[in-house]
Parts: C-alpha cells; structure tokens; sequence
C-alpha cells in the first residue's frame, strides 16, 4: 500500500506543480473565465447579467465587425504574399557566400523590429504627416511641387500605410527564421543537383524548398497568427481610432473598442472567442494543406 502510495505520489509532481500553477493561474482560469464572460454583459466589475447568445447575435450582425475582419484579413493575405516572399528573397541575399559585409546587413534588416510596435507606428505617423513628413518632402523633392498631403486622411490610403509600416518592421523578423532554415540545406544535395544539370531555379524548386519547407509552414502559420492578433502597430500609427471610415480598423481594436473603451467586457469576451475560433481554424487548414503536399 505505501509503495502503491509512493508511485502515485512521485517527485516529479513537486517538479510539475510550480508549472501546473503557473498555467491554472494566467491560462486556464482566465480562459474558463473568458467563457463565462462570453454570455453576460458587463459595465463594470459588478454590473453583470447574463444574456445568452446575445453578444455573438451582436457581434454577427454588426456591419463594423465584417469591416475590422475584411481588414484584418486583407493585411493577412500581404502579410504572406508580400512579406514572406521578400523576406525569403533577402534571406537567399544574405546566405550568399564570401560576402563580409553580411552580418552587418543581417543586423540593419532586423534592427527595426527591436524598437516595438508601438514606436514604429508613431514613427511611420510623423513620416505620414502633412507638412514636415519625410513622404510628402521625398516627392516634392521628385517633383518639385509643394505636397502637404494628409496621407492618414485618406480611407484608400490607410490600409497600405498599416501594410508597408509592418512590412518595414517584421520583414527583417521573418528573414531571420528563413535565413536559419537556408543554412541548414544540405550543400552535397545542391552540388549533386548542379553536376546532375539542374539551373538556380530547379535547385531552388526541388532543393530549397523542400529543405526549408518545416521552417516555412511555421512562418506563415505564425504570420497569419500575428496578422489577426495585429493592435499596437495600427494603434499607435492611426492614433488610437480605427482611421476615417474606419479604414484601419482590426478586429483586435474592434474587441478593444467594445470591451475597454465601451466597457462591455462580455462582448468583448465573444469578440474574443470569435477570432481564437478563426484563428485555429485557419491554422488547421494550413497544416492540412501543408501536409497534403508532402503526399
């Protein structure tokens, strides 16, 4: 009985217990807290009543909800199309052989996402203002004409200025794990390739790809992960709003909108429930995806 006693009770539970508490306390309680929350609504701490489904009724019928995941799913859909890509193309710069200067370079692409977000975007929204912004100087400069246009007034332009703000910064970011990833393919398969008659772009196709597939599938799960969490950069470079016509607006300002700046932690709660359901059903369709191409 006490040996039976000893294994259920063995020292590797007084290991795991500082762990279990750790995650009991900031993850599952407020996770379990968070699905509670879903189904009341709440001006306060104190002033809660349950409602039911009536938050996600709300949040599904609301015109602006649809607006902050259209542009939520916009600056996705950059972020692995435009920024993936180029921060692949300077990885495949910056693996180059016999260059010294490379590690320098590395250091300069990268440097922009030590500063954070939030002064990144308030970088990016002095560079947009009308008269002293560097933009406006740079094409006076180009042609000749006094420029004072307000950039971050324009609905049509606040999108692309949030999409070439992150790209500035997390491109250096992405081109760290690709660069990781290049200098793990095997040299022999490439020399072997070459003798065998194989261009730069079949190496690349049938090689590279291939080698870095792994690291590849990471950075775009986690890029899409990052574009539906994206907050502090929008917030910081639209000034706290969601831009004219709501332009900028992501769902995670929509969540913050409602539940700290309303005040309705239960809507909030729902908004967040909706986008951790998106979140984890695009992600299994892209590992599924990933994974039916290795058949």
């Amino acid at each position: 009985m006490n040996g039976a006693l000893t294994r259920h009770f063995s020292p590797a539970w007084f290991f795991l217990l500082p762990t279990i508490a750790v995650m009991g306390t900031f993850l599952f309680y407020p996770v379990i807290l968070a699905g509670v929350m879903a189904f009341q609504q709440s001006s306060g701490a104190l002033a809660v009543e349950w409602i039911g489904w009536e938050n996600f009724q709300f949040v599904l019928s609301d015109p602006l909800f649809y607006r902050a995941a259209r542009n939520t799913l916009i600056f996705a859909a950059f972020s692995i199309f435009l920024q993936l890509p180029l921060s692949l193309g300077l990885a495949m710069l910056l693996n180059a052989k016999g260059d010294r200067t490379k590690g320098f370079f590395r250091l300069i692409i990268f440097s922009p996402f030590l500063v954070g977000p939030i002064f990144v975007g308030i970088l990016f929204a002095v560079l947009f203002t009308p008269r002293f912004g560097m933009i406006n100087r740079f094409l006076q400069y180009l042609t000749g004409w006094g420029l004072e246009v307000n950039w971050l007034s324009n609905p049509a332009f606040v999108l692309p200025a949030i999409i070439l703000t992150a790209l500035w910064m997390y491109v250096g970011f992405n081109m760290i794990y690709f660069l990781a990833a290049l200098q793990s393919v095997s040299q022999d398969l490439m020399d072997a390739a070459r003798v065998d008659g194989a261009g730069p772009w079949q190496r690349f196709l049938h090689v590279t790809v291939p080698a870095i597939k792994p690291v590849a599938v990471f950075v775009v799960i986690m890029s899409t992960i990052g574009s539906f969490q994206l907050f502090e950069l929008p917030f910081a470079l639209l000034q706290g709003t969601g831009g004219p016509d709501n332009a900028g607006l992501t769902l995670v300002m929509y969540l913050y909108n409602h539940a700290f700046v309303s005040g309705d932690l239960g809507l909030g709660a729902a908004v967040g429930w909706i986008l951790a359901m998106a979140i984890f059903t695009i992600s299994m369709v892209q590992i599924k995806v990933s994974k039916g191409g290795d058949h």
